[in-house]
C-alpha cells in the first residue's frame, strides 16, 4: 500500500523529483494461346486448389482438369501476409480455394480480402469452407492410398501400391498430405469433371506431380539434410533441454551473421525458397559486392550496428492494437525508429543506382521522425521504470505537472495539518500524522493507547473511525474531508491522464504502423545482404555470374564450404555440366577419395548461387536450375517405417519422377544397400533412363564403386556420359590422395587402404585381398590352412582339458554319455 505522511515534530521525507532524460543512440503473366486439334471447341480448364495454413507453413494442392492432373507444392514457410500463397494463386488462377472452416486470423483475412477482390471478376474465386474433421491426417492418407488411380497397375498389391505412392507423395509433410485429403474430398462432393455421369464412375486423374512457383527451385528435405545446409542440433543449456534447439555446422549457421532476428528470419525464408529471378539475384549481389570493397567497410560496420536495435515492431504494434503495451516497448520502438533513420540517413549518402538503398532513402519517410520525436517528447523512460507504469515528461500537460507539483510537496504541507490536527486532539494522545493512500485518500493516524482495548474504545470525538493497522488507529476528520474534495485522489487521477495520452500517442503510432512493417521489410533485406557481404570477405568468397541459356553449371576451382573450415588444407576442384557433351558424369575412385565431398560441393555452390549469395569459388557461372536432386545419405527414421534401401530408392524415384533437363541430381553410391548384382542392375537402369532422353537428360553427378558398371560396359557410348575419377597415387604399400578430380576411370577400390586406416587386423586384411583375388580370376575359394589347423589344435585342447577333469573312479560316471556327447559332437570338427 502507497501512502505519503506527515508527522508534526520531523520532517518527512518525500519523494525526490526525477530529472526527465531520454538517450538517443547513433544515430500478369500472358498464357501462350492454345490452338484447338478438334472442330469442336475445347471447354475450359478448371483449376480447384486447397490450402492449409499452420503454424508458419502452407500445404498446397490443386485439381488441374486439363491434364486431370493433382499437383502439390511440399509444406513451404510464408509470411503472416501470405505472400507465398498470394504468389500461387497468382500463378494458377483458380476457380475455387477449397480450405479448413477453423482456421487462424491470418487465413482469415486473407480469404476475407481475397472474396471482396472486385478486380478479380469474374475470375474471382469461390471460397468453399469444409469442416476440419476433413483435413484429418489419417484420414487423408487413408483417401490417397485408397483412391482408384489409373496410373497404378492393377497387378499391384497394397504394400505395393502404398510404397509406389510414396516415391511421388511426400508422405512426411503433414499439411500437404492434409490439403491433397481435402481435396480428394471436395472433389468427391463436386464430382469435379463427371457431373453428369453416374456415380459409380470415379473423377478421373491420371498424376499426382510436385510443382513451384515459376521462379523457385525446388528442393526437398533430403537434399537440405544431406548437404547441411540446416542442421539442428540440442542446445547445451540445461534450460533449453526439452524443446531448445541450435544450429550446428551448416551453410546457415555460418553464413548467419544477421543482428537482428527478423534479418535471420528473412535468411532462412531465402535459404528455404532459393530462387531463379536474376533480377532478383543480381540485386543481391549488388549490394554484397558493394560492401565488398575496402572503402565501404566502415560504413558496413556502422550499419551492422544500427540494425542491432531495429527490434519486433509487428509484436508491439500489435500489444498497441490490445492496450497491452508494457514500458519497455516504447523504449525498443524508440531505439528502433531512431536506428531507423540512422539507416535512412546512411543510405541517402550511398549510390542511388542500387535498389535497396534507394528504397530505404525514399521509403523511411518523415513519419519515422514524427514517431521518434512524439515518443522523445512525451515518455519519461526514467519514470516509467521506476514506477513500472507509462509516465510522461513535464511540461506535456499542465495539469498533470500541477498534480505531480502537489503530490511532491504534500510530505511538507502534511506536516504543517497534522500539527494544527494535534492542537485539537485530546492531550493524551502524544502523536499524530496526515498520511495519503491512493484510492482511499487523505487520513489522520493516531498511535493505538493502552486505555483502547476493545473497538467501542477507538471512537474518537469529531472523528471518523476507518481501520486500525499497525497498531495505529486511522480517522477521516473534518480537515482530511476537505483535502479529499480539494486535492482529490492525485495519484489515480495523474495514472489516468497519462493513460489517456498514452492511447492518444497509441493512436500516433498506428496511424503510421505502414511505414514501421516496411522499415522492418527493408532492415531485414539490409541485414541479410550484410551478413552475406562479411561471410565473403572472410571466406573469399566470388561472385557468380547467371545465364539463361546455359543448362547447367560451370565452376572454377570451387571449395565446400564447411569442409574447407574443419580441414587444414582443401584443394579445389571445377566442375562444368552445361552443354549437351557429359550431362552425365560417372565419378569413380577409391573409397575417402574425396567423391562425396566433390558432390556436395557442386550442389551447395549451386545452391548459394540462387540465393544471391556469394560463392566458395575463384569463378562460378549458374544456369536455368530449377531444381536439386540428391541421393547421398539414408535419412533413415523409425517413424518411416522402411528399410534403408526403399528410403534410397524413394530419393532416387523422387529424381526420376521430377526433375527436367534444368535439374541437377547428385547420386552418390546408389544401389549399395543390395546385392551388388541387384545395385549394380537398378543404377545401370536409373542412368540408362536418363540418358534415352537425349537432350532433355537432367544433368547428373553419379559416385560410384561399382567398378563393373564401367567394365562390363553397362551404359552407352556417347557424349553425353563423361568419366571422371579422383586422381591417387601408390607409393609402396600406401595409397596417396592427391583429392583431385580428373577424365579417367579407377580401376580398383582400394577397399584394404580404407581398411588398414580403420584399424582392422593385418591378417584379415590380407585375407580380404585373397578372397577379392579368387574372386577376380574365377576361382574357389578354399578355407586358410593355417587358421583351420589352429581351431583345430584349440577343439583337441579344449577336449583334453574336460577329459583330465574327470573322476575316473566315481561310480556314477558314465563314460558312454561323455563319449556321446563330448568326444564325438568334437571330432566333427577336428577330422
Amino acid at each position: 500500500m502507497a501512502s505519503v505522511g506527515a508527522t508534526p515534530g520531523r520532517t518527512p521525507q518525500g519523494p525526490r523529483p526525477r530529472e526527465a532524460s531520454a538517450s538517443f543512440p547513433s544515430p500478369a503473366p500472358v498464357p501462350d494461346p492454345r490452338e484447338a486439334e478438334e472442330e469442336e471447341e475445347e471447354e475450359p480448364a478448371e483449376i480447384h486448389l486447397c490450402v492449409l495454413w499452420n503454424s508458419g507453413y502452407l500445404g498446397i494442392a490443386y485439381y488441374d482438369t486439363s491434364d486431370s492432373t493433382i499437383y502439390f507444392m511440399p509444406d513451404a514457410p510464408d509470411h503472416e501476409s501470405l505472400k507465398l500463397l498470394q504468389r500461387v494463386l497468382d500463378e494458377i488462377d483458380p476457380q475455387s480455394v477449397v480450405t479448413s472452416a477453423k482456421q487462424d486470423e491470418n487465413m482469415t483475412r486473407f480469404l476475407g480480402k481475397l472474396a471482396s477482390q472486385e478486380h478479380r471478376e469474374p475470375k474471382r474465386p469461390e471460397i468453399i469452407l469444409l469442416p476440419s474433421v476433413d483435413f484429418g491426417l489419417e484420414i487423408s492418407k487413408q483417401r490417397l492410398l485408397s483412391g482408384n488411380y489409373s496410373f497404378i497397375p492393377d497387378s499391384m498389391t497394397a504394400t505395393e501400391k502404398i510404397l509406389f505412392l510414396s516415391s511421388i507423395i511426400p508422405f512426411d509433410c503433414l499439411l500437404t498430405v492434409r490439403a491433397l485429403g481435402g481435396l480428394l474430398k471436395f472433389m468427391g462432393r463436386r464430382r469435379i469433371g463427371v457431373e453428369l455421369e453416374d456415380y459409380n464412375v470415379s473423377i478421373p486423374i491420371l498424376g499426382f506431380k510436385k510443382f513451384a512457383l515459376t521462379h523457385l527451385v525446388s528442393i526437398d528435405q533430403d537434399t537440405y539434410s544431406v548437404l547441411q545446409i540446416f542442421k539442428s542440433e540440442p542446445h547445451p543449456s540445461v534450460y533449453k533441454v526439452a524443446s531448445g534447439l541450435k544450429e550446428g555446422l551448416s551453410l546457415f549457421g555460418i553464413l548467419n551473421r544477421c543482428r537482428c532476428k527478423w534479418g535471420e528470419k528473412l535468411l532462412r525464408l531465402w535459404f528455404t525458397r532459393p530462387t531463379q529471378d536474376l533480377e532478383e539475384l543480381n540485386s543481391r549481389l549488388d549490394v554484397i559486392q558493394f560492401f565488398l570493397l575496402p572503402q565501404n567497410l566502415d560504413m558496413a560496420q556502422m550499419l551492422h550496428r544500427l540494425l542491432g536495435h531495429i527490434k519486433n515492431v509487428p509484436l508491439i504494434l500489435k500489444r498497441m492494437k490490445l492496450s497491452h503495451t508494457k514500458v519497455s516497448d516504447w523504449q525498443v520502438l524508440y531505439k528502433t525508429v531512431y536506428s531507423a533513420l540512422g539507416l535512412r540517413d546512411a543510405c541517402r549518402s550511398l549510390p542511388q543506382s542500387i535498389q535497396l538503398f534507394r528504397d530505404i532513402a525514399q521509403e523511411f519517410s518523415d513519419d519515422l521522425h514524427h514517431i521518434a520525436s512524439l515518443i522523445g517528447k512525451v515518455v519519461d523512460f526514467e519514470g516509467s521504470l521506476a514506477e513500472n507504469r507509462f509516465t510522461v515528461l513535464p511540461n506535456i500537460d499542465p495539469e498533470i505537472d500541477e498534480k505531480k507539483r502537489r503530490l511532491t510537496g504534500l510530505p511538507s504541507f502534511l506536516t504543517e495539518v497534522a500539527r494544527k490536527e494535534l492542537e485539537n486532539l485530546d492531550p493524551r494522545i502524544p502523536s499524530c500524522s496526515v498520511i495519503y493512500i491512493p484510492l482511499i485518500g487523505f487520513l489522520l493516524c493516531i498511535p493505538r493507547l493502552p486505555s483502547m482495548v476493545e473497538t467501542s474504545d477507538f471512537e474518537v470525538e469529531g472523528l471518523d473511525f476507518m481501520f486500525l493497522s499497525e497498531e495505529k488507529l486511522h480517522y477521516r476528520s473534518a480537515r482530511t474531508k476537505e483535502l479529499d474534495a480539494l486535492l482529490g485522489d492525485l495519484h489515480c487521477d495523474i495514472r489516468d491522464q497519462e493513460t489517456l495520452l498514452m492511447y492518444q500517442l497509441q493512436c500516433q503510432v498506428l496511424a503510421r504502423a505502414a511505414v514501421l512493417t516496411r522499415v522492418l521489410d527493408l532492415a531485414s533485406r539490409l541485414d541479410v545482404l550484410l551478413a552475406l557481404a562479411s561471410a565473403a570477405r572472410d571466406y573469399g568468397y566470388s561472385r557468380p555470374r547467371y545465364s539463361p541459356q546455359l543448362l547447367g553449371v560451370r565452376i572454377q576451382n570451387g571449395r565446400h564450404p564447411l569442409i574447407e573450415l574443419c580441414a587444414r588444407t582443401f584443394v579445389p576442384n571445377s566442375a562444368e555440366c552445361g552443354g549437351y557433351k557429359g550431362r552425365v558424369k560417372v565419378i569413380t575412385g577409391p573409397n575417402s577419395s574425396g567423391k562425396s565431398v566433390y558432390l556436395k560441393q557442386v550442389g551447395l555452390i549451386t545452391f548459394m548461387a540462387l540465393v544471391g549469395s556469394f560463392v566458395p569459388a575463384e569463378e562460378a557461372e549458374i544456369g536455368a536450375v530449377d531444381a536439386i536432386f540428391t541421393r547421398i545419405h539414408s535419412c533413415e527414421s523409425i517413424s518411416l517405417g522402411l528399410s534403408t534401401f526403399m528410403i534410397d530408392l524413394n530419393q532416387v524415384a523422387k529424381a526420376v519422377n521430377n526433375a527436367t533437363e534444368r535439374s541437377l541430381v547428385l547420386i552418390d553410391e546408389f544401389g549399395k544397400g543390395t546385392n551388388t548384382v541387384d545395385g549394380l542392375a537398378l543404377l545401370a537402369a536409373v542412368i540408362r533412363h536418363w540418358l534415352a532422353l537425349g537432350p532433355t537428360c537432367p544433368h547428373i553427378f553419379v559416385a560410384t564403386n561399382f567398378l563393373s558398371l564401367i567394365q562390363l560396359q553397362l551404359l552407352p557410348q556417347g557424349p553425353l556420359v563423361q568419366y571422371l575419377t579422383m586422381e591417387t597415387c601408390e607409393d609402396g604399400n600406401d595409397l596417396v590422395f592427391f583429392y583431385q578430380v580428373c577424365e579417367g576411370v579407377a580401376n580398383a577400390s582400394h577397399a584394404s587402404h580404407t581398411a588398414a586406416q580403420a584399424g582392422l587386423p593385418e591378417k584379415l586384411i590380407a585375407r580380404g585381398k585373397e578372397v577379392s583375388d579368387l574372386i577376380c580370376s574365377g576361382e574357389p575359394i578354399k578355407p586358410v590352412k593355417e587358421l583351420l589347423k589352429e581351431k583345430q589344435m584349440e577343439n583337441c585342447q579344449m577336449l583334453v582339458d574336460k577329459f583330465l577333469k574327470l573322476d575316473l573312479e566315481d561310480p556314477s560316471l558314465d563314460l558312454d554319455i561323455f563319449m556321446s556327447q563330448e568326444v564325438l559332437p568334437a571330432a566333427a570338427t577336428i577330422l
